[in-house]
């Protein structure tokens, strides 16, 4: 791919203000590479997805995110519009400056941004799966999202929603290692009716489901440890009404993946997943909490291009 037309876009306030702090040394790291680009900030939730769109529209052919989790997950949805591509040609690359950082961990790019610069020039183009998310908003309105790393309903995006609501400037593995510990402490399972490729799989209390298609989430938890991102399959993990001694016991297995040994986590892979409950079950996007259950998700194979 020719690094030729390049738009880079910056959220300032990712990572507690860390990506606005860095921003002078990245401009300047990614001009010493002799890379050309024009760079445009965010101002507000969703920003992101219109100037990558505006961007793809007008023919440039690779989008650097500098931000964390939820500003590459708003800058994938900008790929795509009513189900179509915005600009076959075009791919994406991530530079961390984020809290959680957990897409990188999967896709093996470096969080220093020079070497994650570095990485970016010398790396092949390839071609990763994306989720579609139809869901129920938080204003309670049907809507639809795009992800690229991991979904997750129950306990999953309690923590998710929790963690952005409170100050994350003691980093990710403690900003999520806390969140986890406090929700974990006031969540309540929920029954769920889960369908997995058109078979109901799960009808029973859950305390949390995860969809993934990358590994990590949550600063460095190994939630989905065998995912790939490339292989035309969802990996799916059920916690089957787990107690909270339960949860505790097993918290520091997640970071390292060996929570799906125990018998009450249901493991399975699919390419369509559909949640039901009957109470408020919350949806977690790729570190956003967009909205809740019911929601309906499909895997597009193949539907986006990573440079890096």
């Amino acid at each position: 791919m020719q690094l030729a037309k390049i738009a880079v876009i910056v959220n300032p306030t990712a990572g507690g203000g860390l990506a606005a702090k860095r921003w002078p040394d990245i401009a300047a790291a990614l001009k010493e590479e002799g890379l050309n680009y024009t760079h445009s900030f965010t101002d507000s939730p969703g920003h992101a997805t219109g100037l990558t769109r505006h961007y793809l529209k007008k023919g440039y052919q690779l989008i650097v995110s500098v931000g964390g989790d939820g500003t590459n997950n708003e800058v994938v949805n900008g790929f795509f519009h009513q189900d179509e591509a915005v600009n076959n040609g075009a791919a994406v690359s991530f530079i961390s400056s984020g809290t959680g950082s957990d897409l990188i961990r999967t896709l093996g790019i470096p969080k220093d941004y020079k070497k994650a610069i570095r990485h970016l020039i010398n790396s092949p183009v390839r071609t990763v799966d994306v989720g579609k998310v139809a869901y129920v908003s938080n204003g309670g309105t049907s809507d639809s999202r795009y992800f690229i790393n991991i979904a997750g309903l129950g306990l999953d995006a309690e923590t998710v929603g929790r963690v952005n609501r409170t100050s994350k400037a003691l980093g990710g593995f403690i900003s999520f290692f806390w969140g986890t510990f406090i929700s974990l402490l006031l969540y309540h399972n929920r029954e769920m009716v889960i369908t997995v490729d058109g078979k109901v799989v799960c009808n029973e209390p859950v305390t949390t489901i995860l969809i993934g298609n990358g590994r990590y989430a949550g600063g460095g938890m190994q939630l989905a440890p065998f995912a790939k991102m490339d292989d035309g399959l969802f990996d799916i993990v059920i916690m089957k009404n787990l107690k909270k001694s339960d949860l505790l016991f097993n918290l520091p297995h997640v970071y390292k993946g060996r929570h799906i040994d125990n018998p009450k986590i249901l493991f399975l892979r699919g390419r369509s997943i559909s949640v039901a409950s009957l109470k408020e079950t919350l949806l977690n996007l790729d570190g956003e909490q967009p909205g809740k259950a019911p929601v309906d998700i499909e895997l597009l194979q193949c539907s986006i291009k990573i440079k890096g």
